[in-house]
């Protein structure tokens, strides 16, 4: 009698058990069902905003590097949030997760030192405008033109068409020189000649080349002098004004310009020379 009112305990005690793990499960699945649901909502409704605010930002005809940014930290911040709806969802305690972040702070924070540099290295460029999306720059050990400035990086694109990710610290507390920002950019050339060549002469004939391209700017004008005496060569200096658009194309244009006009008009370009003297006994 008493092993029959054990095991109508025990089967009882299993099938609540049972209930409670069937509850435990449906709730379970439940959340899951609605976490899923919450994260293709939201990702719905993160697209959209990040649609709105592209249209809004373009309408206020911010500079590209503005609205690169600006979107990019909506974007992130936007997703925190879906993250941390989707978590409570869960089951999981925000609370108990933002105590656990907040006491991880300091580990947290040296090892993001170089990322929270980044960001606001990325803010101080947008406020001063040191450069901007299609400039060309040249820093510590990369060059290139600026295509995005984003939170943490600063993307260039090189003359062979590859693309440099920059951080923006390194930009903010290094050098970096902005080839495009000034109408105008002074061209210099050395050109070499033998000596004994009519100075006068090659001065006429780098002069008429120089007014035979039109890119070359008559104000401020053209400047040809006697740059240096070399021991196997007379260094002609030249220097122009083109806009700035036209820098690259002039200065390789006029370089093999020269080349062909001093053949022909037979001025002689100067190659290294050793005199020997032979003492007599």
């Amino acid at each position: 009698m008493n092993m029959l009112l054990l095991n109508a305990t025990s089967s009882v005690k299993i099938e609540q058990i049972v209930d409670k793990l069937v509850d435990i499960g449906l709730d379970a699945g439940k959340n899951i069902l609605i976490a899923l649901l919450i994260y293709l909502v939201g990702r719905f409704v993160i697209r959209q905003i990040n649609k709105l605010v592209h249209k809004l930002l373009e309408k206020g005809k911010l500079e590209h590097n503005v609205q690169t940014f600006v979107r990019n930290l909506i974007n992130i911040l936007l997703n925190m949030v879906l993250i941390f709806a989707i978590i409570g969802k869960l089951g999981i305690e925000t609370t108990s997760l933002a105590a656990l972040l907040a006491s991880a702070g300091v580990a947290v924070g040296m090892a993001l030192s170089g990322n929270l540099s980044n960001f606001a290295g990325g803010l101080i460029i947008l406020v001063f405008k040191p450069f901007k999306a299609g400039d060309y720059i040249d820093g510590p050990n990369f060059s290139g033109t600026v295509k995005e400035v984003q939170i943490f990086h600063t993307i260039l694109s090189t003359l062979d068409n590859r693309m440099i990710y920059v951080p923006n610290g390194i930009l903010n507390s290094n050098a970096v020189t902005n080839y495009s920002t000034q109408e105008l950019r002074r061209v210099d050339w050395v050109f070499g000649v033998e000596h004994g060549e009519d100075i006068q002469r090659v001065r006429e004939v780098l002069a008429d080349i120089l007014a035979g391209d039109a890119r070359v700017l008559s104000t401020p004008a053209p400047q040809i002098v006697l740059g240096k005496l070399n021991s196997s060569s007379v260094d002609m200096t030249v220097r122009v004004w083109v806009v700035t658009a036209d820098y690259w194309d002039v200065l390789y244009d006029i370089n093999e310009k020269v080349y062909s006009v001093f053949r022909e008009k037979e001025i002689n370009f100067p190659f290294p020379q050793l005199t020997i003297h032979h003492a007599s006994r």
